[in-house]
């Protein structure tokens, strides 16, 4: 049933399917689980129990002719009263002048609506038919494609066709332990209640089983990753003690402690799948490097994947500096090394040939002809930035490589058991020794001259500043205006002391590369920039970061900023320039002011904006629930991840009639995301 085209339902031809795929929906099983958000209560009320702006069903007897008066073109208003409780109450149809023929004196008639107290009116909504009394009304998510109604209509026709074949998902023993009901009456109920607390009962079991669902197939994911069929890689332990000794700074506690926790899966033959979160500035990369040494000696190649060219550059410089003494060949390979240059081929050929040891690079590793001889191990940098199927492209590349992503943006505990449930974490909560807090300050946009005035005295110590602009996603061209103003402003304040530099997403990969070269080598005092800058990049000289209308970015978004920063042991500071219009732009702001903690800005900024957007749309890997909240329903996914691990761990699973639908279901899942269909 649940790969069942939605094509067998009368009315559903191309144009309708392509209207239901907008909406996500593309089989009978995607169907029948798009819930309604909400009810309409087709049920009539009394007077007395009505509240005012609220939708309501009315019943009673037209007592006067109705009115129809025409306004504009196509406008219209239709008046008419109705008597209930023996009061008269007007009820007002706009420009819908059809329903005239409708509205009969002395006829009884039912209207749904919304209620004017003040007025002692029915703005109405929708004439009802007898069959809509005494009952509730799913209302769905639609588009201009698609009306609700037809949607409403086509889930009828499906659960009637199909409810037969709807089986339970979660296990017996856990539906007898919760009172649950069965996944077929859960799925009827949601859809046409009877009343408003069938719904909530329907609800309540639909909320445990999407997370349910969602941990068993975390837990079924790790399970596969944790079967003894990974690398076992031989490391050489003297040589990594060497390595790290004589680093130019001692390792963090929490640095060490997550090394040897990488090291430790490294060296199990099972395939290691683990994140390391750290804050912005903890020292991620020195850890991945090691992690890469410790391969390299083991005779495996190590990839790290990037998601801009500028941190893929900056990565390579960093790393080919630190293993060249060592006699290690790093190399980089981005999208702008075109496909038909002599060095992209002999770079390919070193590659497979097992002469190049660590290659660093975008998008473009994933790309056909780049062959690895041994990749043991694969990382993947601010790996949200990437979807599930590009991870596992590069980790097609080699047979069963270990894997280590990074993150260094926080994310609270309420979204780590949905956003990393299937991997194992390590986590680094301590800055480098010496590190100062960033010191961040709020000034009105008046101000910027103050501004402008603060990054002088920074400069005239020796330092360098970032002046940032928001990007609208909207408006390439209003970026670049934007950009270019602050630049002109920036130039006729600090020239022709100090050089003004601009960098932004439209420029050439070559201008980009330019720009950050002379920024980095001091060349450049003042960058001004819009989000490109945003992840991984590191000058150390640069001690003052201004953010122009900082209340248009997210507060992740302004911890990550404020990360270019601080990157040494002077101190350091933040500058936020922004008149929010909104209490939620006030509390973002002043949350900066507050706290340099990564977690507790993760913390503060779901409960600003709850569980939606707090990595960035899209690029998060945040799944979207349908009728549970993370947030909200926080104890239930806590108990839906134990029960989950309960089972899927069981020896017998997928063997018992109790567990073998929900094995199916999570294989067909895993398939999907393969891309196998």
């Amino acid at each position: 049933m649940s790969r069942q085209s939605l094509a067998v339902l009368k009315g559903v031809g191309p144009k309708t399917i392509q209207a239901l795929q907008h909406l996500g929906i593309t089989t009978i099983e995607d169907l029948l689980t798009a819930f309604p958000f909400r009810y309409d209560d087709y049920r009539p009320q009394n007077l007395a129990e009505l509240v005012d702006q609220e939708k309501v069903t009315l019943r009673g007897v037209v007592v006067t002719a109705p009115v129809l008066v025409r306004f504009g073109r196509k406008k219209n208003r239709l008046n008419f009263n109705l008597l209930i409780d023996n009061q008269a109450v007007l009820v007002t149809f706009f420009n819908q002048g059809y329903l005239a023929e409708k509205v009969i004196e002395g006829a009884e008639l039912t209207v749904f609506g919304k209620w004017e107290a003040a007025r002692q009116r029915l703005m109405g909504i929708k004439l009802l038919s007898f069959n809509k009394q005494e009952q509730l009304a799913g209302v769905y998510r639609s588009s201009k494609e698609i009306r609700a109604t037809q949607l409403q209509k086509l889930v009828k026709q499906a659960y009637e066709l199909y409810h037969g074949q709807i089986s339970d998902l979660i296990p017996g023993k856990l539906q007898k332990k919760y009172h649950l009901l069965s996944r077929q009456q859960m799925i009827h109920d949601l859809h046409f209640p009877a009343d408003q607390l069938t719904a909530q009962a329907a609800k309540r079991t639909a909320v445990y089983e999407e997370l349910f669902l969602f941990e068993a197939r975390l837990q079924y994911l790790k399970q596969i990753d944790q079967q003894p069929n990974g690398l076992k890689l031989n490391y050489d332990n003297q040589q990594l003690k060497k390595f790290i000794s004589q680093l130019p700074f001692e390792l963090t506690p929490a640095q060490k402690r997550t090394v040897n926790e990488i090291c430790h899966d490294l060296h199990r033959p099972v395939h290691m799948n683990r994140l390391l979160q750290g804050d912005v500035g903890s020292g991620k990369t020195i850890v991945a490097a090691i992690a890469m040494y410790a391969a390299v000696t083991a005779g495996y190649q190590a990839a790290l994947m990037a998601p801009t060219e500028i941190l893929a550059r900056q990565h390579a410089d960093k790393l080919f500096h630190l293993f060249q003494p060592l006699g290690i060949n790093v190399n980089l390979l981005t999208g702008t090394t075109s496909a038909k240059s002599r060095q992209r081929r002999e770079l390919l050929q070193q590659l497979a040939k097992g002469s190049i040891d660590i290659l660093i690079g975008t998008h473009a590793l994933i790309q056909n002809g780049v062959e690895f001889k041994n990749l043991g191990l694969v990382i993947t940098d601010e790996q949200h930035r990437f979807g599930v199927n590009q991870r596992q492209a590069l980790r097609l590349k080699g047979n069963e490589p270990d894997v280590l992503a990074l993150t260094a943006t926080p994310i609270p505990r309420t979204l780590a058991l949905t956003v990393y449930g299937e991997m194992d974490v390590s986590i680094i909560n301590e800055l480098p020794r010496g590190r100062k807090p960033v010191r961040t300050f709020w000034l009105k946009k008046n101000q910027l001259k103050r501004a402008f005035s603060f990054i002088a005295e920074q400069l005239k110590q020796g330092k360098q500043a970032y002046l940032v602009t928001p990007l609208v996603s909207e408006s390439e061209a209003l970026d670049l205006q934007n950009a270019e103003q602050l630049l002109t402003d920036a130039a006729k304040f600090f020239a022709p002391e100090y050089q003004v530099g601009l960098i932004h997403g439209k420029m050439k990969s070559d201008e980009k590369e330019q720009i950050m070269t002379d920024f980095t080598a001091g060349k450049t005092k003042i960058l001004v920039a819009t989000t490109v800058i945003e992840v991984g990049v590191d000058v150390p000289q640069a001690s003052v970061i201004l953010i122009v209308d900082a209340d248009r970015f997210g507060l992740a978004q302004l911890h990550q900023l404020r990360g270019r920063v601080g990157r040494s042991s002077t101190q350091s500071y933040c500058l936020l320039l922004a008149d929010p219009k909104t209490d939620y732009g006030r509390q973002r702001l002043q949350t900066m002011t507050e706290t340099t903690d990564g977690f507790v800005i993760a913390q503060r900024d779901l409960e600003l904006r709850g569980q939606g957007d707090i990595l960035g749309r899209k690029q998060a890997g945040l799944p979207e629930f349908k009728v549970a909240d993370p947030i909200k329903d926080l104890k239930v996914l806590e108990t839906a991840q134990v029960d989950a691990a309960e089972i899927i761990n069981q020896s017998n699973f997928g063997k018992t009639t109790e567990t073998k639908p929900l094995d199916e279901y999570l294989q067909q899942q895993l398939q999907l995301e393969l891309g196998f269909d």
